[in-house]
């Protein structure tokens, strides 16, 4: 219900009037002789204290030290996943896309097919991706029918920490090795080799 002639102070307590505005980088402390840095952050987790709401709800009691029974304390904590997602590729992306670091990272190695129509591009990349699959990596396997240039740009975007193209020298049974935080360094190495590299200390 609306009311009239109402006077702060008189009718009702008074409140605590201040003149607030937005704290800015480079202006003193109000608390110390320190200068106010800014800085972005992210809300990955947090804690409630929940007291006694549902231990008393549930009858969850303890024995105090007189003797009574009294319901506990509670509390939760929580992570948030998709949050620590966007969290990851905001401090891991470059002008390409994403850089997934491999521990969180969907798939951890793609083996991209440079040309699906070369049969033994197709095999060799399939008998790659098996192996790593068996080795524990998890992998993705590439065999979309489009030109290179969008493949690789595609790969750049979805950020996949490990990539091995099979192209021009599957016949020879050589594919190209590179990582995604470092897209720009291509190794040539036999296929043999594929699995002990990716699994190895460099990739981790």
């Amino acid at each position: 219900m609306h009311c009239l002639n109402v006077n702060p102070g008189r009718d009702f307590p008074e409140p605590e009037w201040h003149d607030l505005r937005r704290a800015r980088a480079g202006e003193g402390c109000p608390r110390c002789d320190g200068v106010l840095e800014e800085t972005r952050g992210i809300e990955v987790g947090h804690i409630f204290k929940l007291g006694t709401k549902y231990s008393a709800a549930m009858n969850a009691t303890f024995a105090a030290e007189d003797g009574k029974l009294r319901p506990y304390q509670m509390g939760c904590y929580g992570i948030g996943v998709s949050r620590t997602a966007a969290a990851a590729v905001e401090q891991n992306h470059d002008e390409a896309g994403i850089v997934w670091p491999r521990a969180i990272a969907p798939f951890e190695c793609v083996v991209a097919i440079l040309d699906v129509k070369r049969a033994e591009q197709t095999e060799l990349a399939e008998q790659i991706y098996g192996e790593l699959r068996d080795a524990g990596v998890d992998a993705c396997l590439d065999d979309r029918k489009m030109s290179p240039g969008a493949k690789f740009k595609d790969l750049d975007l979805l950020g996949f920490p490990v990539r091995v193209v099979v192209g021009r020298r599957a016949a020879e049974g050589i594919v190209e090795l590179s990582e995604r935080s470092a897209r720009d360094v291509v190794e040539e190495v036999p296929a043999a080799g594929v699995v002990p590299r990716v699994r190895g200390p460099r990739f981790q």
